[in-house]
């Protein structure tokens, strides 16, 4: 596998992307972003598990039921949440006109709103910025696009990766925004993937699922889950023949996608929790000795949703005691005594005691940007990894402001 430097939903073959300012924000930044495949693509997504959707994720899911899609259109500013009949209206409106510009079917394009809940869409502005971006879609245009779909995030999310795959080398890029109400299951989060292998759409969501599993859900900045979170991921085969008539991907292709998908997905994962709302630093969580991955995974976002914890991350301050209890109230059945745990490299806690260590050394060395938590359960072979950010005043300030 390689990183492609600079990398994003256009590295694959056919695809082009756009990012214009639309005047959906009032900042008057990029807000309407387009993501377009030059030929057919298999399609599949996943979706928050918020009871509280918005309007694109049924749009999405129906669009989607063909296995078949060409284009993502994004607006954010806005996210076209408890809008009633007029939300689902506004969102096929979206895909209509753009299918308009392709010359595609409406059922053809999947949407995505994200912003603040419960406004309508200014679909005047829209509607006049869906034929100039467009009319924008190049092969460069991932990186614009990604800087589109920002909300509060301070930096644009993208990457790409290539492998081989049975002597044929292929792509997989990727967009996402994401930096606060973020934690499983999904982490405000957006994402999409391009790839130009040819992959079967049951493979795909299969490919998708286990991507997301070991990464968007492997993430939480702040413990609230939006109502908008989506990861779709289109194929279009371009350096394989096209999808018309693909083959399904033999194990050892699968394994490989798989790899690539997941990737890139941590990528994201990762700059999301890096860029936190207020955040200083990225917080890695990783959990070992667990009975199966699912115990881990409890564990470890335990751990990451702690308000005690994060804040003492934020503080330098080796408060330990806090990460084990945490552990314990995580709902997982464990042994205290066997439990161990350690912070920054060094061993905090084990045998049910603590490990004495240098107060000042070691807070010295969570003043790092990136702070490890290493949680050992030794309960059997499961283990996972967790990325989340500490919590500062910052935080609290951009979200008691966010619409005032």
């Amino acid at each position: 596998m390689k990183e492609i430097t600079g990398g994003s939903v256009t590295s694959p073959q056919g695809f082009q992307a756009a990012g214009i300012v639309a005047g959906i924000k009032p900042s008057g930044k990029k807000d309407l972003a387009l993501i377009a495949s030059d030929q057919p693509a298999t399609g599949a997504a996943v979706y928050t598990t918020n009871r509280v959707q918005g309007a694109p994720i049924p749009v999405c899911r129906q669009h989607l039921a063909d296995g078949y899609a060409r284009a993502v259109v994004i607006n954010s500013g806005i996210a076209n949440v408890c809008n009633g009949d007029v939300g689902l209206a506004d969102a096929r409106r979206m895909c209509a006109a753009v299918a308009g510009q392709l010359s595609l079917q409406a059922e053809d394009v999947l949407v995505c709103s994200t912003g603040i809940i419960g406004v309508p869409l200014p679909m005047e502005a829209i509607e006049s910025g869906i034929p100039k971006v467009a009319a924008q879609l190049h092969a460069d245009g991932g990186p614009a696009a990604a800087e589109a779909m920002m909300t509060t995030d301070t930096v644009a999310k993208h990457a790409a990766v290539e492998v081989d795959l049975d002597g044929t080398r292929v792509v997989v890029g990727i967009v996402a925004k994401g930096a606060a109400m973020i934690a499983p299951n999904m982490a405000t989060m957006l994402s999409v993937v391009t790839t130009d292998a040819a992959v079967p759409n049951g493979q795909l969501q299969q490919l998708l699922v286990r991507a997301v599993g070991r990464s968007f859900n492997c993430c939480t900045v702040d413990g609230d889950m939006s109502t908008s979170d989506s990861v779709i991921v289109l194929a279009n085969g371009a350096a394989m023949g096209g999808v018309d008539g693909a083959a399904e991907l033999s194990e050892q292709a699968l394994e490989t996608m798989a790899q690539a998908m997941e990737h890139v997905c941590r990528k994201m994962a990762r700059a999301m929790a890096a860029d936190g709302e207020g955040a200083t630093k990225l917080i890695t969580i990783r959990v070992s000795g667990g009975r199966t991955e699912t115990e881990a995974r409890q564990v470890g976002l335990s751990v990451a949703n702690s308000s005690l914890v994060k804040t003492a991350v934020f503080g330098n301050d080796p408060n330990w005691g806090r990460i084990l209890c945490a552990v314990g109230y995580s709902g997982v059945d464990l042994d205290q005594d066997q439990v161990e745990v350690s912070l920054c490299g060094t061993p905090i806690y084990g045998q049910g005691k603590g490990i004495p260590f240098d107060d000042g050394v070691l807070s010295h060395a969570m003043a790092a940007k990136e702070v490890d938590i290493d949680v050992d359960l030794k309960s059997g072979a499961a283990a996972i990894e967790l990325f989340t950010c500490d919590l500062t005043y910052e935080y609290v300030r951009l979200n008691a402001e966010y619409t005032t």
